[in-house]
């Protein structure tokens, strides 16, 4: 049912449900009378009715599965279902283990066993009260084989980030919904444009062309606030796809046609807040489900209170428990009926639609033990499964006290595999727009930051990037520069950690809105050729060697679309191949001319860069560099195939990246 339709639905069934009341007292009656002469149980669900849709409003999880690690709690809604008792009839191998009531009595949670030997099937869920009751089916699936060693994104794998409804319409069908508020609007910037799931489908070839192995969608579940949810990260229903996008089954029909191209599916999810418009807001479960405060209160996003051994309690109450905004309720992780739902939910769609991954928005935000346990909870069930976590500080320390495993002084763990890299993105971005740089700026910005890796725990486990959905567009960071975008892509592609793209920064999108090329709106420009009636189709190469002006209307080369498409795409085929650049170690040099030189390296390979960041041409310091580059032969220039050895009198171009790889 498409959500904002269940009240219509409801009271177009009047009539019906009366029917349905009257049949259901009368199967219990009998069924309590033949239970006085048989002796048989009075509530056999096969002659106990149905649930109505005013008994049981909700239960949660959807489904689930044999052979999960994580305790099966089910969250019932429905008008005074606390007063029921609840059994599970269907089979051997599945029973009601605990039931818990909330504050609300609108509310039960029922801890479920599904020991070793339940079968896959349907069971039902028994509500009785009062010698009368009803029933509830629940599926209990077989797991798909291998479920729980499933691979996640590692080293070796690109990710391309695109927010749904800037990137394609497939479906103009679902653009606006009946009972959603928020419709279709691409003229403003923060309206929705009708993007949805369909049209990422019908683009899989351009992602896979461009070299990309994972696609990081901003989040698809529902989004129904009545303005600005084109971004998905206010939630209303962990458990469905919002209508505008698609549903479940064509979510589902995405990852599965990913997979077919050797895409893996990265999940963006938000356990810190929910919106304001959830259907729990109504009416929620515990009076501490999230956290109240006398006026509204947002957090002070002071990460360090974490960490500092010289913080309030105070500071790190409202960093934690304080709102992210006011349309975005912050969730008490600290209650463990809260902190157990997240876990199941996210667990719930891993398993149903076959994820290959987790990026956890607004990390540091959550209470850090909670979401600890959280985190320990998905890597429990998945031990091979990635999660990476935006951690936004540019403090390195900070950042690294985020990673799962690092020694912290506190000896707190959050077991959070990957961190998010933003000192590095912002080091770039600095840097390379710096023609006349003073003592440590310019490219030698990247060359410290790096420097700082021995704080690491996992230097594997870093998503680095030179843009996001969140960041002013790369194009606009690097004043419009085409041989500057260069640069940067080819750090993603030669780096350690793993790199993001955010769709278009392959093109060099630029904001939509010259008044301030960091606002989220404009930045989120709509991908060209992704509308009926586009005059550019940049998903295809034909169009993109006929593009003559970019996103904002400013006029460029005819072909520059083409070249830069053409470079990306070269670079990141090339690095899927390269265990060096996935595994290898580095060795960096430090200059004071604005250039940047950098191996990565292992027993096998050698790949050399250098970048000249500078406006005049460079000879490479091959003597410099003697200690690793003695005696590398049979080198081949990456970008053109062509031969390319060491030499003192090789000049690099103004502004320009050369890449050789070399065998030892």
């Amino acid at each position: 049912m498409i959500p904002g339709q269940k009240d219509n639905f409801i009271s177009g069934l009047t009539e019906d449900l009366l029917k349905i009341k009257m049949k259901k007292i009368l199967i219990t009656l009998t069924a309590i009378a033949l239970a006085a002469c048989t002796g048989k149980p009075a509530f056999d669900p096969a002659s106990v009715a149905d649930a109505t849709a005013d008994q049981v409003t909700r239960v949660e999880p959807l489904s689930w599965w044999t052979g999960m690690k994580m305790p099966l709690q089910l969250l019932v809604q429905g008008e005074g279902i606390s007063e029921y008792n609840v059994t599970i009839e269907g089979g051997a191998g599945v029973s009601v283990e605990k039931i818990n009531k909330a504050d609300s009595p609108n509310y039960l949670f029922v801890d479920v066993k599904v020991a070793s030997n339940a079968q896959p099937g349907t069971y039902y869920i028994v509500f009785s009260k009062d010698g009368q009751s009803f029933k509830y089916p629940y599926e209990i699936a077989a797991r798909r084989e291998g479920s729980a060693e499933r691979t996640s994104f590692t080293t070796a794998d690109m990710i391309y980030l695109i927010m749904p409804d800037r990137f394609a319409n497939g479906d103009p069908s679902n653009d606006s919904v009946d009972g959603m508020p928020d419709k279709v609007a691409r003229n403003l910037a923060f309206g929705r444009h009708g993007g949805d799931i369909q049209g990422i489908i019908d683009h899989l070839d351009y992602i896979s062309e461009l070299g990309a192995t994972a696609i990081w969608c901003t989040p698809l579940i529902e989004d129904n606030l009545p303005w600005i949810t084109y971004h998905g990260y206010a939630c209303t229903d962990y458990y469905h796809i919002d209508a505008r996008f698609g549903d479940n089954d064509l979510f589902k029909t995405y990852v599965q046609k990913a997979h077919e191209k050797d895409l893996k599916i990265i999940m963006d999810i938000v356990p810190n807040h929910a919106a304001s418009g959830h259907w729990w807001m109504k009416d929620t479960p515990f009076k501490d489900w999230y956290h109240v405060f006398d006026t509204y209160t947002g957090s002070n996003i002071v990460f360090s209170t974490n960490m500092d051994p010289n913080a309030s309690k105070q500071d790190l109450y409202i960093q934690e428990s304080g709102w992210f905004d006011r349309t975005m309720v912050d969730m008490n992780l600290d209650n463990p009926f809260v902190l157990k739902y997240f876990q199941q939910w996210a667990i719930w769609w891993i398993e149903w639609a076959d994820l290959d991954g987790f990026r956890v928005d607004t990390y540091p935000y959550n209470e850090k033990d909670p979401m600890a346990q959280w985190c320990a909870a998905v890597m429990n069930e998945y031990p091979n499964f990635n999660i990476v976590g935006e951690c936004w500080t540019t403090s390195i320390p900070q950042l690294a006290y985020w990673q799962g495993g690092n020694e912290n002084k506190d000896g707190f763990d959050s077991h959070l595999k990957s961190i998010m890299d933003f000192p590095l993105h912002d080091a770039l971005r600095a840097g390379l727009v710096e023609d006349n740089p003073g003592w440590g700026q310019g490219i030698l910005r990247v060359y410290d930051i790096l420097s700082h890796d021995f704080v690491y725990h996992d230097l594997s486990n870093m998503m680095i990037f030179p843009g996001n959905h969140d960041t002013a567009r790369l194009g606009d960071a690097l004043r419009k520069n085409p041989d500057r975008v260069k640069i940067a892509m080819a750090m993603m592609a030669t780096m350690r950690g793993y790199p993001q793209i955010f769709a278009g920064d392959e093109l060099m999108f630029v904001s939509n809105n010259l008044r301030d090329a960091g606002d989220h709106g404009g930045l989120r420009v709509d991908f060209p050729g992704g509308w009926e009636g586009d005059e550019m189709n940049l998903f295809t190469a034909e169009g993109r060697a006929k593009a003559t002006k970019n996103t904002d209307g400013l006029e460029v080369p005819q072909g520059q679309a083409a070249d830069l498409f053409d470079f990306v795409s070269h670079l990141f085929q090339w690095r899927k191949t390269k265990d060096v650049i996935h595994n290898g170690k580095t060795m960096h040099f430090m200059t004071r001319d604005n250039t940047y030189g950098y191996f990565r390296y292992d027993e096998d390979d050698v790949v050399f860069v250098y970048i000249n960041n500078s406006l005049e041409p460079k000879n490479i310091p091959w003597t410099y560099y003697k200690e690793i580059s003695e005696g590398l032969t049979d080198g081949v220039n990456v970008m053109t195939g062509e031969p390319f050895e060491v030499s003192d009198v090789t000049v690099v171009a103004p502004q320009s990246v050369l890449i050789v790889e070399y065998q030892k």
